[in-house]
């Protein structure tokens, strides 16, 4: 027989193979450009938003603040409200609910989003335009009474003194921060893209002669889907279920690490009373919050104050390594007090329970740096509390704390005033400290009663606001060496806490006490890095090569943060004040990064600190020159005792949580009306029922359609 049609068939199949492998190919080209051409439609269709800041779900041991959307996300069509007379348009009369509301900021007022919030059903979500300048008549969307519920006042502690009864510090506060929203809420630069959101809106949806808009609308969306709910009791629980294999938790603490460093080293292994030793605790907080995530600027609530601390520090050095006082000076910048004082109440409970290396009985006195920034003026206030200056001992002590500030201020252009002896405390960290005993102390802020903050806990808590302004033209480095009014009056602020606190701590030296002086160029490059930049050549040369590259182009975020992480302002406090008060050792990058000074040295990492920083660069050279420093400075975890208890009801203790989310996005398109939906959809539907009858046609006939015939013969010769 002959092999013709053996190799014909083989031909065939050969044949066949090909032109599979290039349908194949072919198929897989269609699959990509579907996929491209689908990314493309995408967006044509939708127009992304780049900046955009949330309002997040916050929750404690009763209830819930903050906002979010549905799971997939919140659609509205835009209405940009023009003033609280056009709230009608969006609750009552306009035909196209529900709405997403955009406003300028001076129209986020309580009255306005209490009547959008009830008639939430209307509404889809609100978008604040952030102005470029703050507003002249104040805003805080804080409470008008901060921690009412966590200070030392209340039904056990002069309860005439609680709840603000004497005194409202916040009188400008409109609790919007402390309300609940059933709708996302965002926060947008007001830029090129907001711009382009109101060109939209004014294109498709504004109303003209009374008449309703045309469609096709502008419309957003807005995903910032929350996963925990109720309370912290809720989600901590839940976050103890096991759903699967890998669960997901839905809400995490508040909470980061308190930033401590002492004149005389401390050693952190032996923990409870050190017999002999005194204590005097110069304290600041660290944080700050806004209405909206990731904006907490606290220039003058948290900056003002731990900048002063901190240069207070630095014109110590010398003074207390040349000749130790008597007492041991603890500086403490206190971290999450905004939500009901979570560091400096952990830093209480580890003193009572044997967990730090001192007790209560060692502390003498407490110096609290509050909000110190003073717009012109030139007199700081010194407060102190009535009820344990019941206490002839403590009342001495005071009295003493206050004669050291006053003989400080001597010769400097400032001046120190007491309020009504009668007055309580303002909201401060040194509460927590009278909650477990009396002690001596004081908390300087610039207010006698109300506080002159007019923007306390907001956006607007900036740079602007504590009167840094710097002359046009200047470059950024020319602008990190100027000394601003601020830093000027801080340098006087900073200048007297450091004298005073020399002398409190025992110093008599009375050369020592006038060489005292604090270096209003370091001032101003602290505020600068902090309210303007961190990303600047001062800060670079005080922080380790892998924490530079987190140095950004903006305003440090004070808010703080959950447990997991450590926040910026945490990082940089903490390589400041290493620098700003340790000492530079000549060992190597390796023995620095392992805390030793030494092969063999076993002890020094319990007494101090080391850290390999990399420096300036030499004159006429790129590469930095590092070192390292040794200090006191420690982290001491700022987590809230009562979730290390499981007492997530406490009210003791703050149980602040902050849910998880999946995405925080935002987008605008254009949205056909109801009627032309429905015949798009009507339409596919027929295409659809159309193509699967004509598929099953041609498969029930497919023998006769694609029939190939009967194949000749084969031939044989």
């Amino acid at each position: 027989m002959s092999t013709l049609p053996v190799v014909f068939s083989a031909f065939q199949t050969r044949k066949m193979d090909l032109l599979s492998n290039k349908w194949i190919i072919n198929l897989i080209f269609c699959l990509f450009f579907i996929g491209v051409s689908c990314n493309s439609v995408e967006n044509k269709i939708y127009v992304h938003l780049n900046y955009t800041i949330p309002c997040v779900r916050l929750l404690n041991a009763t209830h819930q603040i903050g906002c979010q959307s549905s799971l997939s996300g919140d659609v509205g069509v835009l209405h940009v409200l023009e003033s609280e007379a056009n709230l009608d348009w969006v609750l009552k009369t306009g035909p196209n609910p529900p709405y997403m509301v955009i406003l300028d900021s001076t129209l986020f007022t309580r009255s306005i989003m209490m009547k959008l919030k009830t008639g939430s059903s209307r509404v889809a979500g609100v978008v604040v335009v952030a102005p470029s300048s703050n507003p002249a008549e104040g805003f805080s969307p804080h409470t008008t009474c901060p921690n009412e519920n966590s200070g030392v006042y209340s039904e056990s502690y002069d309860p005439a003194l609680a709840h603000c009864n004497v005194t409202v510090w916040n009188p400008l506060g409109n609790g919007l921060s402390y309300e609940e929203y059933d709708f996302p809420m965002f926060s947008l630069k007001d830029d090129n893209d907001t711009q382009a959101i109101k060109q939209c809106y004014y294109n498709h949806n504004h109303v003209v002669n009374g008449s309703s808009p045309q469609y096709p609308l502008c419309a957003m969306q807005l995903y910032s889907h929350m996963s925990a709910v109720t309370d912290t009791a809720t989600c901590m629980r839940r976050n103890g279920i096991n759903f699967s294999l890998s669960p997901e938790a839905v809400c995490d603490p508040l909470g980061d690490f308190n930033v401590l460093a002492s004149t005389r080293p401390l050693n952190y292994t032996d923990k409870g009373h050190k017999t002999g030793e005194s204590v005097v605790i110069a304290a600041a907080r660290l944080d700050s919050r806004s209405f909206f995530f990731d904006i907490a600027p606290g220039a003058e609530s948290a900056a003002s104050g731990f900048v002063t601390l901190l240069a207070a520090a630095h014109a110590l050095r010398n003074a207390t390594q040349e000749a130790q006082p008597n007492r041991t000076i603890l500086y403490a910048f206190f971290q999450g007090e905004t939500f009901d004082y979570i560091g400096s109440s952990r830093l209480v409970y580890d003193m009572e329970n044997k967990q730090f290396p001192l007790d209560l009985d060692n502390v003498h006195s407490v110096v609290e740096i509050g909000q110190v920034g003073l717009h012109g003026e030139s007199k700081l206030w010194v407060h102190t509390d009535p009820v344990s200056r019941r206490n002839s001992s403590v009342n001495e002590e005071v009295e003493k704390l206050i004669r050291n500030l006053n003989s400080s201020a001597l010769n400097l252009n400032f001046s120190l005033q007491e309020p009504s002896f009668s007055q309580p405390l303002p909201p401060s960290s040194f509460q927590r400290f009278l909650r477990a005993r009396p002690i001596p102390g004081v908390v300087i802020q610039n207010h006698n009663s109300a506080f002159t903050n007019k923007y306390y806990e907001s956006m607007y808590d900036n740079a602007e606001y504590l009167n840094m302004s710097y002359p046009p033209n200047l470059t950024p480095e020319e602008q990190l060496e100027y000394i601003t009014d601020a830093a000027k009056a801080l340098t006087e602020a900073a200048t007297i806490v450091a004298r005073a606190l020399y002398t409190q701590a025992g110093g008599s030296d009375p050369i020592q006490l006038q060489n005292i002086n604090v270096d209003s160029q370091m001032v101003t490059q602290m505020l600068y890095g902090f309210l303007v930049k961190s990303n600047n050549s001062w800060f670079q040369q005080m922080v380790p090569s892998d924490f530079a590259i987190h140095l950004r182009e903006r305003p440090t975020n004070f808010y703080v943060g959950v447990t997991q992480q450590h926040s910026e302002p945490t990082l940089l406090v903490q390589y400041l004040l290493a620098n700003l008060t340790g000492t530079t050792v000549n060992i190597t990058q390796d023995n620095c990064q392992n805390q030793r000074e030494g092969e063999d040295d076993k002890e020094s990492k319990h007494i101090y600190s080391y850290m390999w920083v990399q420096g300036a660069a030499p004159p006429n050279s790129t590469e930095r020159v590092a070192f390292c420093v040794r200090s006191t400075v420690r982290l001491s975890k700022a987590l809230s005792p009562a979730f290390d208890l499981e007492e997530y009801t406490s009210k003791d203790y703050s149980t602040w949580t902050e849910s998880r989310w999946k995405s925080i996005k935002g987008r605008i398109f254009l949205v056909a009306s109801h009627e032309l939906e429905m015949l798009t959809l009507g339409v596919g539907v027929a295409v659809l029922i159309a193509s699967l009858m004509l598929t099953y046609i041609i498969s029930s006939k497919a023998d006769i359609l694609f029939s190939s015939g009967r194949e000749p013969t084969a031939a044989t010769y």
